[in-house]
């Protein structure tokens, strides 16, 4: 306190400057209209960009947050879109249904034959295995071993990986595969030879399997060309995902899988 009081008694002309001026300033504002708004104004602007400063600080420490909400929501419109899709089998109308779990890449290879990732979510997240995994530009695999809190997904970049796909255009399906080789380009097997192809034509998932609803996108055609006895395609598949940057993905649990496998519905 006394430090206090030496230190206004030592500045005490500046001190009784600072009041006679802040009296001044204020009796100008409070009397002239001009003044007044031009103060309010400034005042207004120096504390909208402090607390702008603020909110950009605190949506940078809240991003996280707010990346969990976005994916929580896409997940919601996504589980909507899969859910109102159709399967027709020889007597009856299936209706299936899918509920979709975001999820994150803890660990990911592409550069070797036989590639998985590993998921932050498990059996206590209600994950089993054949479930499909997502991202919002393509397919990425899966899911082949789970436990209690992590899952362990079968790359499309694994050459164990068959998933049953078509071609867009003309539903003409086959079986895709990867022979070890680019992490950007897999394989479309047994199209018939018949079928009308071209460079660009959109490849997507063919709904005749138990793990991933229909028209899911893959790729595009990068090149074809007829196997050894000339009767079906060998096709070149450029993937819309980037397999070597994977961070936030999408688990598709279908909830009548148990189901249709009993009744033999569906392929695996």
């Amino acid at each position: 306190m006394q430090q206090l009081f030496n230190f206004f008694i030592k500045n005490k002309t500046f001190v009784l400057f600072l009041l006679l001026f802040s009296c001044g300033l204020s009796l100008t504002i409070q009397s002239n209209e001009y003044q007044r708004s031009k103060f309010i104004n400034s005042a207004n602007q120096i504390s909208g960009s402090v607390y702008g400063a603020f909110h950009s600080l605190s949506q940078y420490f809240h991003l996280k947050k707010e990346n969990e909400i976005l994916l929580k929501e896409n997940s919601r419109l996504k589980t909507l879109m899969f859910s109102e899709e159709k399967w027709r089998s020889i007597d009856t109308v299936l209706e299936k249904k899918y509920a979709i779990q975001p999820s994150l890449v803890y660990k990911n290879s592409f550069a070797l034959p036989n590639n998985y990732l590993t998921l932050n979510k498990g059996q206590k997240d209600s994950i089993k295995e054949d479930y499909g995994v997502i991202t919002s530009n393509g397919i990425v695999g899966i899911i082949d071993a789970v436990s209690s809190n992590y899952s362990r997904v079968l790359s499309i970049l694994n050459t164990n990986s068959r998933v049953n796909v078509k071609l867009k255009k003309t539903n003409y399906f086959g079986i895709l595969s990867w022979d070890g080789k680019s992490p950007d380009v897999v394989q479309l097997k047994d199209i018939q030879d018949l079928v009308k192809l071209a460079v660009g034509d959109t490849i997507v998932t063919s709904g005749y399997s138990s793990t991933f609803p229909p028209n899911i996108p893959v790729g595009s055609i990068l090149s074809y060309a007829l196997n050894e006895t000339e009767d079906l395609y060998i096709i070149e598949v450029k993937l819309f995902n980037d397999m070597k940057n994977l961070e936030h993905v999408y688990i598709i649990k279908n909830t009548a899988i148990n189901e249709l496998k009993a009744l033999n519905i569906l392929d695996e």
